[in-house]
């Protein structure tokens, strides 16, 4: 085994790679438009004639509700970052490779989360 093999993925491997991360990016993409458009969502759904306090827990309701649609649209956000990030390592074909140790993260952890920067090893010493 040649050592360039240990220091990082073959290009072939790095290919299949770029594949599937474009694939998360795009769903990721898609998804992050949903939550976006339910965030925006303002109708009121029929609420203007119901009681006052019915009104008042649907408003507190649809507050909670955004918040929540906003704090999944930062976190998809920064998945998309952290996606995007991927790609750029692939193309420098560093991509693969533990920051902490050196070493190449496993093909398994890397389908599971390609955007991972971190071996299993390096994370559990975290």
């Amino acid at each position: 085994m040649a050592t360039e093999t240990n220091n990082r993925y073959s290009d072939k491997d790095l290919e299949e790679f770029k594949t599937l991360v474009q694939e998360k990016i795009k769903k990721a993409e898609h998804d992050l438009e949903l939550i976006r458009s339910a965030y925006m969502n303002d109708h009121d759904n029929g609420t203007e004639d119901t009681a006052p306090t019915f009104k008042a827990f649907d408003e507190g309701s649809a507050v909670m509700s955004k918040e929540s649609n906003s704090a999944l649209a930062i976190r998809q956000e920064k998945f998309i970052r952290d996606l995007k990030n991927a790609l750029i390592r692939i193309e420098n074909k560093t991509y693969g490779i533990c920051r902490v140790t050196g070493k190449l993260i496993a093909k398994e952890r890397l389908k599971l989360v390609p955007h991972a920067t971190l071996s299993i090893e390096a994370k559990n010493m975290q």
